[in-house]
């Protein structure tokens, strides 16, 4: 490398070696944050952000539209592929007329066939909510109610209306991206039903973060980062089974019908709770991405508007997995005694998207 070559990369590693200490952690208010840090500030060492809700963790850059899947560096998504040592493929895909009927009152799936030639070509066409089925919510979906911003200060206007920008905080950067890195799963389903906790995950079950340690523990996991001496690393994607896809194939079409269409105030279903110790948990953990197999993630309904799915997305940039199918993985991991995995998800590329469906494929 020539000298003129080599001081533009002495001066960017220059630049990012200054946003961190002498350990490799990041300095809370050196901005950009570096993702290849290996440590990240807790929820309460945040820097306050001008023009910005408090607890907004908009670190990443002025134009980022990634949030924290900027953690799948190509250092960690290297490393989780030690995670593969069978080569065991595991689609995490639910079929995409399933449910039968969207809650929220979202669409139905539709699927036709077009002939292009009788008896020799076709074509089809889908009709979908991007809503339903295994999707992830992008940062469009949903915004901190407050201030009615969404992930670093996009607004409504940047997505509808005749000043939208059609490009901010669209899921086709995450396409653009790709998302690949090492899942870690929470059975806490099989663990509720071997320590007889019975629930219906059609409730609001609020699963703690109590209740998570004590599942971990059972599976053989430290909830702790791996800074810290447990087994959490920075850019893991965080799974949590709480029971709605084998309880939905238990139901008979008519309950699931009744389940989906009960009025928005009495729609309930499990997932984890809003309490302060599990929202700085997930916050200081530094995941990727959190995934469920329910139709929220964050038991619902909410009270006092505290969504779980505002600080996620719009305060952290945290994509939101939703309906994922966890059952044969779940089996697998309790077979194998391990909980970790190499994931890879490909979401759609559409400029301007709100989610996305996951396309989603484990490979142990």
């Amino acid at each position: 490398m020539s000298a003129t070559a080599r001081i533009p990369a002495i001066s960017r590693h220059l630049s990012q070696n200054a946003n961190e200490d002498s350990s490799g952690a990041q300095a809370p208010n050196q901005l950009p944050w570096n993702p290849s840090s290996s440590s990240f500030p807790a929820l309460k060492d945040l820097p306050p952000l001008p023009n910005a809700p408090a607890g907004a963790a908009w670190v990443w850059g002025e134009d980022d539209q990634l949030g924290r899947l900027n953690l799948l560096t190509p250092a960690r998504v290297k490393a989780s592929v030690a995670e593969i040592k069978t080569g065991e493929i595991i689609p995490l895909n639910l079929p995409l007329n399933m449910p039968e009927k969207p809650a929220f009152e979202r669409e139905t799936f539709q699927h036709n066939i077009k002939t292009l030639w009788e008896d020799v070509a076709f074509d089809d066409t889908y009709s979908l909510n991007t809503q339903s089925g295994t999707q992830w919510d992008g940062f469009r979906h949903v915004g901190h109610f407050e201030t009615k911003t969404f992930y670093n200060r996009a607004t409504a206007k940047d997505f509808i209306g005749a000043d939208a920008n059609t490009h901010r905080c669209s899921i086709h950067h995450w396409a653009n991206h790709g998302i690949a890195g090492r899942g870690i799963l929470l059975d806490y389903w099989h663990y509720a039903k071997t320590h007889n906790k019975l629930y219906d995950p059609n409730t609001s079950h609020a699963i703690s973060f109590a209740e998570l340690k004590a599942c971990a523990a059972f599976q053989g996991l430290d909830l702790r980062p791996e800074s810290q001496g447990g087994h959490i690393r920075v850019g893991d994607m965080l799974f949590i089974r709480s029971g709605f896809v084998e309880r939905y194939y238990e139901l008979s079409s008519a309950e699931r019908y009744a389940a989906a269409t009960r009025s928005h105030d009495n729609l309930c279903f499990a997932g984890v709770a809003r309490e302060p110790q599990l929202r700085e948990w997930l916050h200081d953990s530094y995941f990727a991405a959190v995934v469920g197999d329910s139709p929220t993630f964050e038991a619902w309904p909410v009270p006092e508007n505290d969504h779980l799915h505002q600080s996620l997305l719009a305060l952290w940039g945290c994509p939101i997995g939703e309906m994922w199918n966890l059952e044969v993985l779940a089996r697998k991991c309790r077979e194998r005694g391990s909980w970790t995995f190499f994931l890879t998800s490909a979401p759609a590329n559409v400029p301007g998207g709100v989610g996305s469906h996951a396309n989603a494929t484990v490979i142990l």
